[in-house]
């Protein structure tokens, strides 16, 4: 998977230098100066397409104040064990996550709260209660995550794109932007016309590193004012590998919120 990220932006910067090339070796005969200022013009329409396009892409964000959803998640882990729970997600922004995963036959298995110091998790099943510093998702994830970053995901925004944009590609119906972050490269996948995300391919910025992150996002809906992907997948791959879908059955934003988060005295703290 990297390989294919690394040979895409290789092509992209070659193709880029041989049309720079062809059209400065094409004009210097006749006039250097003259061949200065088409590289220079063509530099800056590139340059000016590239900000306009994360300008859109920012402009498409969803804010939000607070946000609710109920989804289904399909959860493979890295020891090949599925599971298929339905889950209701609360969140308040940059403040607090709140998630409750039913089991069979509707039975709450698993709730959690996700600040942006730490990760509370009680598993009804086991009767045990958790608690980790934030630090506890990166080691789940093999990702950088932090509350930012998954109240994000949640909502279908862009994660790990950085401003850092070195090169671009316009094919049909669809843009796609090459980021070099701190993390991450980013190769981003965008709507020529709505500008809508469609994917992300992350591959990590340290070679010596296999970690890799592929997320899709599809089946979009304006049902509530905004564009909304009702449907992602997030695949992650480095030691472990992680495959997580995630299908939004209903959403809402700004409305009230609560995080009830208690814990029985007889739970086994792990």
């Amino acid at each position: 998977m990297k390989s294919v990220l690394s040979c895409l932006g290789l092509v992209i910067i070659m193709a880029s230098c041989r049309s720079t090339k062809k059209i400065g070796t094409a004009i210097a005969k006749k006039d250097t100066t003259a061949a200065q200022t088409v590289i220079s013009d063509a530099r800056k329409d590139s340059l000016a397409f590239i900000q306009h396009t994360l300008q859109a892409i920012n402009a498409n964000k969803l804010d939000f104040t607070t946000f609710t959803a109920k989804v289904n998640i399909d959860y493979r882990d890295a020891a090949d064990k599925n599971y298929d729970v339905n889950a209701t997600v609360r969140m308040y922004k940059d403040s607090a996550i709140w998630i409750s995963a039913n089991a069979i036959l509707g039975i709450e298995a698993l709730r959690a709260l996700i600040t942006k110091d730490s990760v509370k998790i009680i598993d009804k099943l086991n009767k045990s209660y958790t608690a980790r510093s934030v630090d506890y998702l990166q080691e789940v994830t093999a990702l950088p995550l932090d509350l930012t970053t998954i109240q994000n995901l949640l909502l279908g925004n862009p994660v790990f794109l950085d401003s850092n944009v070195v090169s671009y590609n316009r094919t049909g119906d669809a843009i796609a932007l090459l980021s070099l972050g701190q993390w991450f490269k980013n190769l981003l996948t965008i709507g020529d016309g709505d500008k809508l995300l469609q994917h992300s391919k992350l591959d990590d910025i340290n070679i010596a590193r296999s970690r890799t992150a592929d997320l899709t996002y599809t089946d979009y809906e304006n049902k509530k004012g905004f564009p909304f992907a009702t449907k992602r997948r997030i695949l992650i791959s480095e030691k472990k590998k992680l495959d997580i879908k995630l299908d939004f059955k209903q959403y809402e934003r700004n409305g009230d919120v609560s995080f009830p988060f208690s814990i029985p005295k007889n739970y086994e703290r792990n």
